[in-house]
């Protein structure tokens, strides 16, 4: 097995938040600055500045000037880290997803005899 770099536990507790993810999911589609994603979400510029702030000291996103604007962009490396660590965990459940379809499969192909009828007593 390939050594995979263990992804710091910081990390998800980062993620664990859902105001940080969804500022990841918008990042992912195109950059934007605090005020664009303040528009896009349920949250205060302060809030969003924070956000981005412990996003950046992670590493997830970065900024860079465009004339008057800071634009936010979202760094692939940390993601490609824990995609990296997940690796083995989806092979392992793949292999157990494969093993339940088979035996789904053969439960179709062979189904079981319909249960017989107790006869009651006679009193």
């Amino acid at each position: 097995m390939a050594y995979v770099r263990r992804v710091p536990v910081d990390t998800f507790s980062v993620l664990a938040e859902p105001t940080r993810r969804r500022i990841l999911d918008e990042l992912r589609r195109r950059d934007s600055s605090v005020g664009e994603l303040v528009a896009t979400m349920a949250v205060g510029q302060p809030a969003v500045s924070k956000h981005l702030k412990v996003l950046r000291d992670a590493g997830f996103v970065e900024p860079r000037i465009d004339a008057q604007r800071r634009l936010y962009r979202l760094r692939p490396e940390p993601i490609m880290e824990i995609d990296a660590w997940l690796a083995p965990f989806r092979q392992f459940w793949a292999k157990h997803v494969d093993a339940l379809v088979k035996h789904l499969d053969q439960m179709v192909e062979e189904p079981e005899p319909p249960a017989k009828k107790k006869k009651e007593k006679k009193k």
